[in-house]
């Protein structure tokens, strides 16, 4: 901070420094940080140039005189801390003998160990506490250790724990690799193992809880969100780039811990350079508390010592390529090459011994270390907080583990290192035990009498029950009645609507019904205006902690941009990732609060499953409920957007995820059937899967809007295809199947087919090629697994039972969207599609490009009908 200064009076200098050290010594570090921030503000004040301080000494961030005492037995929760990391390791271990090998990690929990057991011991609420507990993002490859503490609880056995990784094979006694609710849906309740989603995720479940608690519909303010993260995983993208949002938002109620082991999987996160101090930088000029925890109390009394800054000084510059390094070594090592670094840090060191030496430890190791920042993070206001913890990773594991490159991928230990780690841990185990069978080494429980576990289960009684725990509990939703619906049988009469609208109306009868309204979430990105959905301003407004403070430049229209702290309409921004952390948060509160959320996300189809595509599938393994609406979809639908616009591949990519249902409606009665049915299906009662997200593609082209039929077929419209136009003369026969956008044209090309060449043409509305798909799939599948039965007909072979003539398959999208039924058609089949990148131009012109138009429809059905 000096350097490009002169120093123009040293004299005047010091005294200024001796009058500092002082205040340290006679009034502690408390006083002084007051002092000091009050010097800061004056300066500022007087406009003296003082630099933004976005990084710190690389020393602790609270002080030792500040630290709380700790409340805990730290003996009897370091010796069931040992039994864990023993089972954590040996079932990982164990998952890897010949005759298994389906691997594991072991090393990322024996670092991260003290971290978590510091929270569950004294901070990690469970969902019995009066406050309704806390939400933990728990760090995917640390799942053996949590495994293990389930084990010592009394909540997995031995059987259990050689389940891990062979949930087939070993069904009703299996473990999953990562946290995956859907695997383990009483056990896991998020998923986080995909690098980056699980900050994301964090960030908006603790908007969300504040949401919940804003609204009215759930008291949260005594519930705190906790992630668990790694410094290699805060490269992703995601990682880093939603902390504005729990700034902005003051979200106190959100604690990161990145657990900082300084290495990636395949080696150091920043050889070159020092990854915590990096992130306390991106953190603080992100508006976060930053606490740093990187030295254990061993290290207390040296830097107590050091009055000229020699150690902090080494300590601030040795890269973390170096400290990587030092774990792997030995004592003697660190002496000569860390503590040598100055005469004044040797001499500093001289009296310790090089087992003391090694065994100055890393602040994430220190019960009291992490227990002081956790106290400190639960109890700062205003802020969210981050932990930045330095640790080892494979700590305590053994040479061939602590801190090498390659420990990530290691999964079994040899005899020795387990005999080692035995030792280390003051296990009861014998020589004998381990080399009579070196692939299955005996677990560790002491029973349920030990004194050890008894207070392990009093601490967790006291804190609300044992954690992760998900319950699916939830108060009842009452669903809309039939009127709810009407707006979207009646049509548009002689006004043309698009399907985006249509919905919008549906959407906003839905907020408007007295039992289901106030659970309806709508979500979008910045584009309420082209949605149409800027009409709920007004009224709905927009959700915002911090209200609206401003005077708002159109507070005098009718659709005013209008913000509260009870808003309903979660507005994220140009932000589609954050939409989607939106939308899974609302969709789960129904487990994660007990209070179910209805999230309907809009956005434009392109940005969807293109784009945030591992998101929905995160969403569908923590078994998200809600609609997903692909607004200005389609491949020609945009003609002045061009290609970045052009979604011609959304309902494929949407058919990869099993837990979403997709939909492709022509008219806005049939997408009134397929929410209700939806809604039904999430939260009616006796529903047998209802942990779905319901996809509509949606268009911006206005149509006549059809009311709906006297007999309409909801079945039809809801499992995939139903008739629009049976051909009322005789003639040539073929049948047109189109979606969505596509509908119309297949009329119009029967018309032209009928009174141009005497061709009679069926044309069917398919709803969904993909659930017609998967219908079909499922019935070849019974057929295979049981041929001594009937086999089943599938939905769209029965349908068309009788059929005759050619199939032309239409749509506004690529080729493989209708093609994904053409096996359970016995007529000859033709698909007209959007294949290729889109572009520019008017609807008409794509179009007749793309040969999907209603006369392209036309040709193919003669062509077919002349071959």
């Amino acid at each position: 901070m000096t350097d490009a200064l002169p120093d123009r009076d040293p004299e005047e200098t010091a005294e200024w420094l001796e009058s500092l050290d002082a205040l340290i010594g006679e009034r502690g570090t408390e006083r002084a940080q007051f002092i000091m921030r009050s010097l800061l503000q004056r300066a500022g004040a007087q406009s003296v140039g003082v630099p933004m301080v976005t990084t710190t000494d690389y020393v602790n961030t609270i002080p030792a005189d500040q630290e709380p005492v700790f409340p805990g037995d730290e003996e009897i929760e370091r010796r069931y801390r040992a039994w864990l990391r023993w089972n954590a390791a040996v079932m990982v271990h164990r998952s890897q003998r010949p005759d298994i090998g389906v691997g594991g990690h072991i090393s990322t929990y024996a670092g991260a160990a003290t971290l978590y057991e510091v929270g569950f011991n004294h901070f990690f609420r469970g969902k019995d506490h009066a406050g309704g507990g806390d939400q933990v993002f728990f760090q995917g490859h640390a799942s053996p250790g949590m495994y293990a503490r389930a084990f010592l609880e009394g909540r997995l056995s031995e059987e259990d724990l050689d389940g891990f990784r062979q949930e087939k094979s070993k069904e009703g006694h299996a473990l999953s690799s990562y946290p995956h609710p859907r695997l383990m849906p009483d056990f896991w309740e998020f998923p986080t193992v995909s690098m980056g989603i699980g900050p994301m995720n964090a960030i908006y479940q603790a908007q969300s809880n504040r949401y919940l608690h804003n609204r009215g519909i759930k008291d949260t303010s005594d519930q705190h969100v906790w992630a668990f993260l790694g410094d290699g995983e805060m490269d992703e993208p995601e990682s880093r780039g939603l902390l504005q949002l729990a700034a902005n938002d003051k979200l106190d109620n959100l604690t990161f811990v990145v657990n900082c082991n300084l290495q990636r999987l395949d080696g150091p996160v920043r050889g070159n350079g020092k990854i915590v101090q990096e992130l306390e930088a991106f953190f603080r000029g992100a508006g976060w508390n930053v606490i740093k925890v990187l030295w254990g109390r061993e290290w207390d009394e040296l830097l107590a010592r050091d009055t000229d800054h020699s150690l902090v000084k080494v300590m601030n510059e040795t890269l973390d390529g170096d400290y990587q390094t030092y774990k792997a070594e030995s004592g003697g090592f660190v002496r000569e090459h860390f503590f040598g670094q100055t005469p004044a840090t040797k001499e500093l060191a001289a009296h310790l011994s090089d087992d003391e030496v090694w065994n100055l430890k890393r602040g994430g190791h220190d019960y009291h270390k992490v227990y002081a920042a956790y106290q400190s993070a639960v109890e700062f206001r205003g802020k969210p907080t981050v932990i930045l913890a330095h640790t080892v990773k494979g700590y305590g594991l053994g040479t061939h583990f602590e801190a090498r490159n390659s420990t990530h991928q290691m999964k079994k230990l040899t005899l020795q290192d387990l005999k080692d780690f035995r030792t280390h841990l003051r296990l009861p185990i014998s020589d004998e035990v381990l080399e009579a069978d070196p692939y299955r080494p005996p677990y560790y429980h002491p029973g349920p009498d030990a004194p050890e576990i008894k207070y392990l289960m009093e601490r967790r009684a006291a804190l609300g029950g044992f954690l992760p725990e998900r319950r699916a509990g939830h108060t009842a939703v009452e669903l809309p009645g039939e009127k709810t619906y009407e707006v979207a049988n009646r049509g548009s009469g002689k006004q043309h609507a698009a399907t985006t609208m249509a919905f919008v109306r549906l959407l906003k009868d839905l907020m408007r019904d007295k039992g289901i309204g106030h659970r309806i979430v709508p979500i979008i990105p910045d584009e309420a205006r082209t949605f149409g959905i800027d009409a709920f301003f007004p009224t709905a407004k927009i959700y915002n902690p911090n209200g609206q403070n401003y005077l708002s430049v159109d507070r005098d229209l009718v659709l005013a941009y209008k913000e509260s702290v009870s808003g309903q309409i979660v507005h994220a921004g140009i932000n589609e990732a954050g939409s989607v952390a939106a939308f899974t948060a609302a969709g789960t509160a129904y487990a994660t609060h007990g209070e179910p959320l209805i999230p309907i996300y809009v956005f434009y189809s392109m940005f969807g499953f293109q784009r945030t595509g591992d998101q929905f599938w995160a969403a569908g393994d923590q078994m998200t409920r809600g609609f997903i609406i692909g607004a200005t979809a389609g491949r020609t639908t945009l003609t002045g957007e061009g290609l970045q616009h052009a979604d011609g591949h959304s309902p494929i990519l949407a058919s990869t995820n099993t837990a979403v249902i997709s939909y492709d409606p022509a008219y806005g009665y049939e997408i009134g059937a397929i929410v209700k049915a939806g809604l039904e299906r999430m939260y009616g009662p006796g529903s047998t899967d209802p942990n779905v997200m319901y996809y509509l593609t949606v268009y911006n082209e206005p149509i006549l809007q059809p009311k709906a039929p006297d007999e309409m077929d909801v079945e039809g419209i809801t499992r995939g295809i139903h008739k629009l136009k049976t051909a009322d003369h005789n003639g040539p026969r073929t049948q047109l199947l189109a979606s969505g956008v596509a509908v119309p044209w297949a009329l119009e090309a029967a018309e032209i087919l009928a009174a141009e060449w005497g061709v009679a043409a069926d044309v069917w509305s398919v709803t969904s090629w993909t659930e017609l798909r998967r219908d079909g799939l499922a019935a070849e599948e019974h057929a295979f697994l049981h041929p001594d039965e009937e086999p089943r007909t599938p939905y769209i072979t029965a349908k068309m039972a009788g059929a005759q003539g050619p199939v032309i398959a239409v749509t506004d999208y690529m080729k493989a969207v209708p093609d994904q039924v053409r096996q359970f058609l016995p007529n000859d089949f033709a698909t007209l599609g959007a294949d290729g990148f889109g572009f520019s131009d008017t609807r008409a012109a794509a179009r007749r490009f793309f040969k999907i138009d209603s006369h392209s429809i036309v040709v193919r059905a003669l062509q077919m009908l002349a071959q």
